[in-house]
């Protein structure tokens, strides 16, 4: 097993979200089902993806209560995986761990049902954790490029040799999603729109998003696309990134962009899954940046560095990949796919970024072999930056 970089608490019950395929299971099963400090006879798990357990627990959620209570055994942890498929267990759950002082594990690849039911979310007595496609500093030894541009680095690719294989777990991936994230939710009405809605979306990855004409493309107009792009954030399908204000507030007035969780599943969404990107190819960059935002994401997470991550758009298309924003300090960061370093985009750079207010540091990422700095900017491999980045 890859070791993970999360750490959830020992000590206290904790939510653990993420997409499907990420390997909360896993996770939990190897932390604690598995862990001879925790023996089986301590640990109660109810899967709800059983349709039994969900139908159950569903009808009489303070059925849990009673089993707890009424055992003989003590349970020292309670696993509820996939939560969100029976949002009404969370009041038992609350009152389970005030009344009998047991802790949950609340592992979920969606939280739509939670927010939009009203279910509680525990205040405060269940720590949230996230768990994502791997990182680069979860396996370097076995990392390769080219191979995670194109795959992605979801954790049952890792082990799977075939190429073929990979295609056909991506596709799987991505039917699985339509077939039980979106129409047994009953998330939406009609899942045609939202099926040519997911492939446009993949080939904007990345890009500043325009509502109205990705509306336009699929044939629904604009809220619903706003909508859609809401289900894959509640999914953990993706996240956006907005345009840098120094104020919050002015930030969500401009279009954000929007990126996929793995660059597998976009390049399965996308329809271009047959062939890897050729570096140096204006693709290849796209999606290397792609890549280095999803460390960002996953690491600021992982390392609780609590980042607001942006990036800055002007009115002549320049554009800095991101800005990592701390109280009323700044990070900018440029990413290139290029091996080597042109000092004229690092003083372009440099120059763009006055512009941003309480600029702390200024990073230029690349696969330049060599670290040197230009000006105000270091300039670093890509993975040297990654390895630092819990220290930004």
């Amino acid at each position: 097993m890859i070791p993970r970089i999360v750490k959830p608490t020992k000590s206290h019950s904790f939510f653990m979200f993420g997409a499907r395929g990420t390997g909360k299971s896993l996770f939990i099963s190897q932390q604690f089902l598995k862990n001879p400090d925790l023996p089986d006879s301590k640990i109660l798990k109810i899967d709800f993806l059983d349709p039994e357990m969900e139908a159950h627990y569903s009808k009489e959620p303070m059925s849990l209560f009673q089993q707890i209570r009424s055992t003989q055994k003590t349970y020292s942890w309670v696993f509820l995986d996939e939560v969100q498929k029976v949002p009404k267990i969370l009041n038992v759950v609350h009152k389970a761990i005030e009344e009998l002082k047991v802790k949950f594990i609340l592992t979920g690849s969606s939280s739509r049902k939670l927010r939009r039911g009203g279910a509680n979310l525990l205040a405060g007595r269940a720590y949230l954790n996230s768990l994502f496609p791997l990182s680069f500093l979860e396996w370097p030894q076995g990392f390769d490029l080219n191979q995670v541009l194109r795959w992605g680095s979801l954790p049952t690719l890792i082990s799977t040799p075939d190429e073929s294989d990979k295609a056909a777990y991506l596709k799987s991936y991505c039917q699985v999603y339509l077939r039980e994230e979106i129409r047994l939710e009953q998330v939406l009405r009609k899942i045609d729109p939202f099926r040519a809605f997911l492939e446009v979306a993949a080939q904007m990855s990345g890009k500043i998003i325009n509502f109205s004409k990705i509306g336009h493309e699929v044939g629904v107009d604009h809220k619903t696309v706003q909508n859609y792009f809401q289900i894959l954030e509640e999914t953990y399908l993706g996240w956006s990134l907005p345009a840098f204000h120094q104020s919050v507030r002015k930030s969500q007035k401009s279009n954000p962009k929007f990126y996929l969780f793995d660059l597998g599943v976009r390049n399965s969404l996308a329809g271009n899954i047959s062939s890897s990107a050729s570096p140096g190819t204006s693709f290849f960059g796209e999606l290397f940046e792609q890549l280095i935002v999803q460390e960002v994401v996953k690491l600021n997470e992982y390392f609780q560095k609590d980042f607001r991550i942006s990036y800055l758009a002007t009115k002549n298309n320049l554009e800095i990949d991101l800005i990592l924003s701390r109280f009323k300090s700044n990070i900018a960061v440029e990413i290139k796919s290029s091996t080597h370093i042109d000092e004229s985009a690092v003083r372009k750079f440099e120059l763009l970024a006055q512009d941003v207010p309480e600029i702390k540091q200024l990073f230029f990422v690349s696969q330049h072999p060599v670290a040197r700095r230009i000006g105000s900017v270091q300039c670093l491999h890509w993975t040297e930056w990654i390895k630092n980045f819990e220290k930004l």
